[in-house]
């Protein structure tokens, strides 16, 4: 760490790290002797100190300890040319600038400490300004989570994923090579041995020192590899983000260089983590209520439209589409009434009007594989991900066809209005893109449908 009278040469050799227990010289010291003293380099087998002889012409040292109660922080040593040993005198000197040294670390431990101490608990409220400034908006949160997260741990850059049970999905990006974001893009499965794997299957957190050590990166999987090569990240610290037994997503931290991350790293990224987690769940929380009254509102709005028009369906049926299709994020719907045998078009919101015109033809009997059918049959709801998947839709079912290519329909759900238990029509909504329509989304539509006796 610092040096004084030998040549520049020496000193840049000797600042490389070197393992302690390979110098025969100076393992008193690792025993817990109160000094060392070499006589004569020339009557050892250290080999660092037969070359310091060779090179420096250094003959006797002496060394003593760095040590703070039981640790052994460091030592320092002096040198002479010649062969002369140093005397109770000069070793007492250099105990009392051992003992300065030790309380100057000390101190500078202590500065540093207080120093990272009061950034992380400036980052944290930064942070948690940002939730509060942001309530139900992710983006900017994990934006700035990142940002904190890299900056502290010094990472070269971090990625937060959500995890929806089987894959990861990458939502937020900091200082991320393009190569790698782009690959990213879509949802990635995680080998059981890679970061993101070992924090699904349960673990605390996942640390690699070098995931290009060919014992790992081999059997590690594709997205560490693509990680590799795109992102040139070697040291990779994973954390989950957790609550209780659910796994929401995982934030991960990169270096380029194989430098492990500390324990002290690990634990600030663990909070951050438990920040994300906090973020997450009042987001879910506020879109909950947000949603709860959205619905009673549209409730409470189609039923005045019923108590307005008693007897005249139309703006009832206007209404309850609008709303429905709102709620459920779909372009448009269409409602339909039953005569035992036939569905007809009763009502219709957004539709396409190519679709519109071949819906207004002769009622349909729909075959009973059909998502109409199927409703004809005693199905309560029908949900297909896919309209234009023949292996969904069967070959021969010509009608779904001309929904694909009239109204660029992909993904649809339909839910049957009954009373009694007689079939009276079935409410739609479609999306002209394939993505499923959620859980809540689904038993919204259940639920337009009127109670059955």
């Amino acid at each position: 760490m610092a040096a004084r009278g030998y040549s520049e040469a020496f000193v840049e050799t000797i600042r490389q790290p070197y393992r302690a227990a390979d110098r025969v010289a100076i393992q008193p010291i690792l025993n817990g002797a109160r000094f060392v003293q070499v006589p004569d380099w020339a009557e050892t087998d250290d080999a660092i100190g037969r070359a310091v002889l060779e090179l420096e012409r250094i003959h006797t040292a002496l060394f003593v300890p760095l040590r703070r109660e039981n640790a052994l922080l460091g030592m320092i040593s002096l040198s002479r040319r010649e062969v002369r040993p140093f005397g109770e005198r000069d070793i007492a000197l250099l105990e009392n600038f051992a003992a300065q040294a030790v309380i100057a670390m000390e101190n500078a431990r202590l500065l540093t400490e207080t120093r990272e101490a009061l950034e992380q608990q400036t980052a944290t409220s930064e942070v948690l300004g940002v939730i509060n400034s942001s309530p139900g908006e992710l983006t900017p949160v994990f934006d700035a989570m990142l940002d904190k997260a890299t900056r502290l741990s010094a990472a070269a850059f971090g990625i937060l994923w959500t995890y929806d049970g089987e894959r990861f999905q990458a939502v937020a990006f900091h200082d991320v090579p393009p190569a790698y974001v782009e690959f990213l893009r879509e949802p990635q499965l995680a080998s059981p041995v890679a970061p993101l794997g070992r924090v699904a299957r349960g673990e605390a957190f996942a640390h690699v020192s070098d995931l290009a050590a060919e014992e790992y990166h081999e059997r590690a999987g594709f997205l560490v590899r693509q990680g590799l090569s795109l992102g040139g990240f070697r040291t990779v610290l994973a954390v989950p983000l957790r609550k209780d037994a659910s796994l929401f997503g995982a934030i991960t931290i990169y270096r380029r260089e194989v430098q492990p991350f500390s324990d002290k790293q690990i634990a600030l990224l663990q909070n951050f983590a438990a920040q994300a987690v906090i973020a997450m769940e009042n987001a879910r929380l506020i879109t909950e209520t947000r949603e709860a009254l959205e619905q009673q509102t549209a409730t409470a709005e189609v039923l005045g439209v019923i108590n307005a028009s008693p007897g005249d369906l139309t703006p009832v049926f206007d209404a309850m589409l609008q709303k429905a299709t709102a709620l459920c994020e779909a372009p448009f719907g269409i409602m339909q009434t039953y005569d035992g045998e036939r569905f007809k078009p009763a009502a219709s919101f957004g539709v396409p009007a190519p679709m519109a015109e071949f819906l207004a033809q002769d009622p349909v009997q729909p075959g009973p594989q059909t998502g109409l059918g199927r409703l004809a049959h005693g199905a309560e709801l029908v949900h297909i991900s896919d309209l234009s998947d023949l292996n969904e839709i069967g070959a021969s079912d010509a009608r779904r066809r001309r929904l694909v290519q009239l109204g660029g329909v992909r993904t649809y759900v339909v839910a049957a209005l009954r009373k009694e238990g007689k079939l009276l029509g079935a409410i739609g909504a479609y999306r002209q893109e394939v993505r499923p329509f959620s859980e809540k989304q689904i038993a919204l539509c259940s639920r337009i449908s009127p109670p059955r006796r």
